[in-house]
């Protein structure tokens, strides 16, 4: 049975906790739609490719982690912006979106959710000290060597991933999906033998380096499919709703 659009993104603001997460982008509903939804469809970002896949599936709703109207973007309607909101209206879908509070979350949460998938034991934050940091740091059951664990990354991503090898074995991890690359440093001051995001910049490398620490870049778009994913698969449990998530595929 459908569910009324406000109370589903109300239970999804509530299970976030989104109103106590300052963010870039408003978290919540971006794009008001039909006011009952049947079947949801998910997907990392809100691109034309993921709307086009939607509208094909019958979405009633669209639910994403990258949505739109980010901090200091242009504001105007117009080219890539103007055709992905016509076609969310043009055809009455809503598009609901979540960014840290999906990023943050213990159940749902994009890093808890890689963590199930690279079977690391989660042990806290990667900085006690600085809750906006995001990322996380655990366990191997077994320690393992870098390129053992790059291997592991690479079947699970279905990706080859970037590997700068310290000289240690792995058993101690820090981990933020997508651009947490510049964490490093806290990384190395959790002691971790190896840290891992979805981006690397130049200076990467040199902290990876210089700090004998190994280093993965696994792919933005790659390691936050999965908190995406864990969200719809709630809400439909919660609302008895279809969910399909449809991969739109991204390098990056």
């Amino acid at each position: 049975m459908a569910v009324a659009l406000n109370t589903l993104v109300e239970e999804a603001d509530r299970y976030l906790a989104s109103a106590k997460i300052a963010d870039y982008c408003p978290n919540g509903l971006q794009v008001e739609g039909r006011p009952q939804v049947l079947r949801i469809v998910s997907g990392v970002t809100a691109s034309q490719a993921l709307l086009d896949a939607a509208v094909e599936a019958q979405a009633d709703l669209v639910l994403v982690h990258h949505g739109y109207f980010w901090k200091g973007e242009n504001p105007c309607i117009t080219g890539m912006k103007q055709r992905r909101l016509k076609t969310l209206l043009k055809h009455d879908i809503s598009l609901l979106a979540y960014h840290l509070p999906l990023d943050l979350h213990p159940e749902v949460g994009n890093n808890v959710q890689l963590a199930r998938q690279l079977e690391i034991t989660v042990e806290g934050p990667l900085d006690p000290q600085n809750l906006k940091v995001v990322g996380l740091v655990g366990s191997l059951a077994e320690p393992v060597s870098a390129r053992d664990f790059a291997r592991r990354v690479q079947e699970s991503m279905g990706r080859e991933p970037l590997l700068i090898e310290g000289s240690g074995m792995i058993r101690r991890v820090g981990w933020c999906t997508g651009g947490g690359q510049g964490y490093i440093d806290q990384a190395v001051a959790a002691g971790v033998d190896l840290y891992l995001s979805g981006e690397a910049s130049e200076q990467t490398f040199h902290s990876a380096r210089e700090n004998d620490v190994s280093f993965i870049a696994a792919g933005h778009h790659a390691t936050e499919r999965y908190g995406v994913q864990a969200l719809g698969d709630y809400l439909a449990r919660r609302f008895a709703l279809e969910h399909l998530f449809i991969d739109c595929p991204n390098p990056i």
